[in-house]
């Protein structure tokens, strides 16, 4: 079975307290091997690294999500800053950030994610980037005071959007989206980008595939993803895998390992 790696999930919310190890296991069925779980506010940084501790499989991320920005305020980047000073083992990017066009406060949102922006470029890590209606605005940004590497989370849009940060050493991220047939921009950038530029990805338990509109989505369902994926680049399952597996290590910079469990200790 080829190995997989979910880039972005939250395993951590409330939607998965009551069978969180259930849809781990259901998860490593399909090939699920590691997942990136991206932090979203300061108050729930702590509960999510104690989370990671008992989780071999789990990968995280720090940083301040837009959708939160009622909670956010600029002294946490200084708490961010400090958190990444002590960097832990499995700490291995900034994110979950960025510009969302239906969010309010597009001030503070800007500050914020030029901030960690900066930070991301200082401790030389990858950003993990949301957008929503603001990929034209986020670019920009990116280039100026972004790392050299990250991803775009979701990625909805043109190929020649695609490009822009695909030019910048960025990943986009596939999920749900090319799922839906009528997300034909999308499923048509996804074809024709660069294969390296592609990593794989469920944001459960959020956006879910088509056919499961209004449950819960869940990491294993990133098996569906991948099928659609196969169609869209005309290439054989175990080639595709194999290579998104290998960018979202690179991504990472998460070493590949020989296979290994979800539950630690």
């Amino acid at each position: 079975m080829s190995r997989l790696y979910d880039t972005h999930c939250h395993l951590d919310f409330q939607a998965f307290d009551d069978d969180r190890e259930q849809v781990l296991e259901d998860a490593n069925e399909v090939g699920l091997e590691r997942f990136m779980v991206p932090g979203v506010s300061a108050e729930q940084w702590p509960r999510l690294q104690q989370l990671v501790e008992q989780f071999a499989s789990w990968r995280f991320a720090l940083g301040l999500h837009p959708w939160f920005i009622e909670k956010h305020s600029l002294n946490q980047i200084d708490e961010l800053e400090q958190a990444l000073d002590k960097p832990k083992e499995r700490l291995l990017a900034v994110g979950e950030i960025g510009l969302d066009a239906t969010c309010e406060n597009s001030e503070l949102q800007r500050k914020l994610f030029i901030e960690q922006l900066k930070l991301a470029r200082q401790y030389r890590l990858p950003a993990i980037i949301h957008h929503r209606k603001t990929l034209e605005t986020t670019h920009p940004l990116v280039k100026q005071h972004g790392p050299d590497s990250g991803v775009i989370h979701a990625f909805s849009g043109s190929y020649e959007q695609a490009m822009k940060f695909v030019d910048c050493g960025y990943k986009l991220g596939v999920g749900g989206v090319i799922t839906y047939t009528r997300a034909k921009k999308t499923r048509e950038a996804i074809a024709k980008v660069p294969v390296s530029a592609l990593v794989l990805e469920t944001d459960s338990p959020d956006m879910p595939v088509c056919g499961y509109q209004g449950q819960r989505n869940e990491p294993a369902r990133i098996a569906k993803v991948l099928d659609v994926l196969v169609e869209l680049r005309d290439m054989s399952k175990e080639s595709l895998s194999d290579t998104l597996w290998q960018n979202s290590c690179e991504l990472f910079s998460d070493v590949p390992s020989a296979s290994s469990g979800h539950v630690s200790g």
